[in-house]
């Protein structure tokens, strides 16, 4: 396969965000089953990719000494499995940007290797189907789907099946994380809480403050638990809570990063400054929503 040495591909890997996430049952080989509501941030990861004769990864950024560029990285496992599809070599010099906090609750690795699959499709010049794509997405992990899809959804299963959201209203977040990694296996392991019955969401909220009103029947049945592997939560939780004009306050996936709800860039933008100037060592970002 020639190499075009002009090609420089570049996307980007948005940052997850569960509004609500209910854990419905267990399966026999211990997964377990959830419905949760995933929106995407305008903040996140990028991952660069240009030809080369062998495959590296080089990882950048705010969190980049929190992740080595070995096998064990799901950047390296995706062009692995995509080229093993493709029945070709693994080639291109991939450049990983970590901006998002690793082991977050976030899907910041999800993402990644989402928009590693994404590039190398087309650094690679591959043919592929949908239906091919997210199955290779699936084996990667169970929210890579999602993430490869990157639009408001609807998950249920381990996360896998994945139905379109109903119309969301434009909105603020502010994602606060105390710069700390959590296990989401071992916050799995720790729920111990009543299996959710399911609640399906279908509103069709034309305002914030009524999307919010909305959520506040829903909830993150992870809390408790992520709350017992990382107690800092209960801080994360009670000083978010606190911030002005905030609609929603709530854990994002089994954690550490937590979300407020806000109605303009203003009152988030004016949250992120009261949050760091009580708490200047954690990581604490505004976000819009990715549509």
């Amino acid at each position: 396969m020639p190499l075009n040495p002009s090609l420089n591909i570049a996307v980007f890997a948005p940052a997850k965000i569960n509004l609500y996430l209910h854990v419905t049952a267990k399966r026999n080989d211990g997964y377990h089953l959830i419905e949760s509501l995933v929106v995407f941030a305008n903040c996140g990861d990028q991952i660069s990719a240009i030809p080369s004769g062998k495959l590296k990864l080089t990882i950048e950024g705010q969190f980049s000494g929190d992740l080595s560029p070995n096998s064990t990285n799901l950047v390296i496992k995706a062009a692995l499995i995509l080229a093993e599809f493709a029945g070709i070599q693994a080639t291109g010099d991939i450049i990983l940007t970590k901006n998002l906090p690793v082991a977050s609750g976030i899907g910041g690795g999800s993402a990644d290797a989402a928009a590693t699959l994404c590039a190398l499709i087309e650094l690679w010049g591959i043919s592929i189907s949908t239906k091919n794509l997210f199955a290779l997405a699936e084996k990667l992990g169970a929210d890579v789907p999602v993430c490869l899809k990157g639009v408001p959804s609807i998950i249920t299963g381990i996360g896998n099946e994945i139905i379109s959201a109903p119309k969301l209203p434009k909105l603020w977040l502010v994602l606060v994380n105390p710069n700390i990694s959590v296990s989401t296996a071992n916050v799995f392991s720790k729920h111990q809480e009543k299996f959710s019955l399911t609640q399906p969401f279908t509103a069709k909220s034309q305002s914030v403050k009524k999307l919010a009103n909305v959520l506040s029947n829903y909830r993150n049945d992870l809390t408790t638990a992520a709350k017992l592997v990382a107690p800092i939560i209960k801080d994360v939780l009670e000083a978010a809570e606190a911030t002005e004009n905030q609609l929603l306050t709530r854990l994002s996936g089994s954690g550490a990063t937590c979300f407020s709800l806000f109605k303009t860039k203003n009152a988030a933008d004016t949250a992120v400054k009261q949050l760091l100037t009580k708490h200047p060592l954690w990581w604490i970002k505004a976000a819009s929503i990715h549509f």
